[in-house]
């Protein structure tokens, strides 16, 4: 750069910066030529600023570099006046739109072949977008996103820090946990056959630190899971990590609910309210039919089980006798919903494993139409609509089968609906906490149970007795935090006595070897004096995309995979040479 210095980012030189010299560096946004001047606007990551050269008072070489050497992207180098624009000429589109730069010395540091796509250019294919990453990064909406990354977790440390927390390191090669998703696995050189595995979460290792008398501990933790990738997952991902010692669940929700309250003023300047409000698991299933409900809109579902029992209708009828239930939602004001988009519910629900869904049409003119008209008479078919507090401009859709089933259909067909009506507005943040979920999940294909968050989760104290007798029936002190339909983390009180850790892998079909073989280092902390405690784990990167107003979680990570787990830019995963398979033992077919 030969003794240039940057002053200024290009972004920030103001009308209060009228008269002095200044040196900005970045990028060349975009370039015109206009009569004997060259405008020239330079892109940093803090905005953009007009830069002029004019023929008249700068060297013959300098004007013949800006005319005819300079292109998009090129890397420059600017000194000059800061002068004022004519009034005519103010951009009020621009930050930086009252002023511009009078050229005096003017250097290229870098060219550029012409890009793939261009940086301004907002409609460019994901894959592209991905495989050439860098510049996809140069885009102002994605350095915005990262910058807003970026101050949410600052926030978040200051936060914790403030609070007589302390921030611990835990190691990326760790043991194989044989419960959760799928590890990703490294082979280990100087332990042949042997492999690492890297954190799906440092559960243990933060419980460990409990033992060890740290108190309040936190991190930002890498963790990694071998799972299949949706819009909000990736395999590798940032989690605010937490755990505090001589707490009950107040109090965990109280340091989180501050801490969050606290991150949004900061980075969005929004208004928090706190406490969030709080439902247990089973309420948030009956009334939403979901454990992670989008509070920005009302269609709670309701039970007419019993308004149906008597029905000629055999779909109802026969889910009752079988133990279920036929229950609904209102849609309102989906009542010109287009037959296909019904249609397109009616499948939701199936990917859902719900037979299909009946409706009920209440049209503005008074028209009333439905599937199940012809097992219904007129005033049945009222009598059902009334239920929901039908009005004229609603839908009415109904499910019946077993409660699992018609609870995950209707709350999928729930949040669909609101989605057709255009009501969610991403600038409305909506926390809320699910409480007391059910401690185990039973699975009849392996015809045992698991641990519903993961083993080392507390149960309540007034079903404890039940371990032995009915584990289906136990309730955790477990908790997610949710945030408009996505869940950001879970948490839980801990176990932390040796005989109910013991219970607990007994109920999850460890025998005490195989319970001894996979956790001993734990169980053996367990005997040394463990204070109470309980914590929580919670994903950076999907708060930081619904601050930002993302669909993806892939636009608030700088450099994110794509559903196949792999990366575009570099290529990974990829083949290494066989002097280092051989050197791990390793052979591939």
């Amino acid at each position: 750069m030969k003794g240039m210095s940057r002053t200024h980012y290009a972004g920030e030189v103001t009308a209060a910066n009228i008269g002095q010299t200044v040196t900005v560096m970045g990028w060349v946004n975009k370039r015109r030529y206009l009569h004997n001047l060259i405008f020239i606007v330079v892109r940093d990551r803090t905005g953009i600023v007009q830069v002029v050269v004019d023929e008249k008072r700068v060297s013959a070489e300098m004007y013949q570099l800006a005319k005819d050497s300079i292109r998009g992207e090129y890397v420059v180098a600017v000194t000059g006046l800061v002068i004022g624009r004519t009034p005519e000429n103010v951009n009020p589109d621009m930050a930086t739109g009252e002023i511009e730069i009078d050229v005096q010395a003017l250097r290229v540091l870098s060219e550029s072949e012409v890009p793939p796509f261009q940086v301004a250019d907002e409609d460019v294919a994901v894959d592209t977008r991905l495989k050439y990453r860098y510049i996809d990064l140069r885009r102002p909406a994605m350095q915005h996103n990262m910058i807003l990354r970026h101050k949410f977790s600052q926030s978040i440390r200051n936060y914790l820090s403030e609070d007589g927390f302390i921030e611990i390191e835990t190691p990326i090669l760790t043991n194989s946990s044989p419960e959760g998703a799928r590890d990703y696995l490294v082979p280990s050189r100087v332990h042949p056959g042997n492999f690492y595995a890297l954190p799906q979460s440092p559960q243990q290792l933060k419980q460990l630190l409990m033992i060890s008398g740290f108190d309040k501990y936190f991190q930002l933790s890498r963790n990694f899971r071998d799972e299949d990738l949706r819009a909000d997952r990736q395999p590798e991902f940032t989690q605010i990590d937490m755990e505090r010692s001589f707490v009950e669940e107040d109090d965990v929700h109280a340091t989180v609910e501050g801490m969050m309250a606290k991150a949004f003023k900061d980075v969005l300047d929004v208004d928090i309210p706190i406490p969030f409000e709080r439902i247990t698991w089973q309420d948030s299933m009956e009334r939403f039919g979901s454990d992670k409900p989008d509070l920005r809109f009302d269609m709670e579902l309701k039970d007419i089980s019993a308004l149906v029992a008597s029905s000629d209708f055999q779909v109802f009828t026969q889910a009752l006798e079988s133990g279920g239930s036929v229950r609904g939602i209102n849609a309102e004001g989906c009542a010109a919903m287009p037959r296909k988009q019904i249609d397109g519910l009616v499948e939701l629900a199936r990917t859902h494993k719900a037979k299909g869904l009946a409706w009920i049409t209440l049209a503005e003119d008074g028209t009333v139409k439905s599937t199940i008209s012809k097992f219904f008479t007129p005033e049945q078919i009222n009598e059902l609509a009334s239920a929901f507090d039908g009005k004229p401009g609603d839908l009415i859709l109904l499910c019946a089968d077993k409660n699992s089933i018609v609870f995950n259909a209707l709350g999928a067909v729930r949040n669909a609906a609101a989605k057709w009506r255009g009501i969610l507005d991403p600038k409305e943040f909506r926390f809320l906490w699910i409480t007391q979920f059910p401690l185990f999940e039973y699975s009849e294909e392996d015809d045992r149970y698991y641990a519903a968050h993961h083993p080392f989760t507390s149960p309540l104290e007034e079903d404890e007795h039940l371990l032995e007798s009915n584990p289906s029936t136990i309730r955790a002190r477990a908790y997610d935090l949710v945030l408009n339909g996505f869940e950001l983390g879970s948490g839980s009180i801990r176990i932390h006595r040796r005989d109910l850790q013991d219970r607990m892998f007994a109920a999850l079909g460890f025998t005490p070897e195989t319970a001894a073989a996979n956790f001993g280092h734990f169980l053996e902390a367990l005997k040394y004096g463990v204070p109470p405690h309980g914590g929580i784990g919670l994903g950076l990167d999907r708060i930081v995309m619904l601050m930002a107003g993302e669909e993806a979680i892939r636009d608030v990570i700088a450099f994110p995979k794509v559903k196949d787990a792999s990366c575009p830019m570099t290529h990974a995963p990829g083949p290494v040479a066989d002097t280092q398979l051989k050197e791990l033992g390793i052979r591939t077919e």
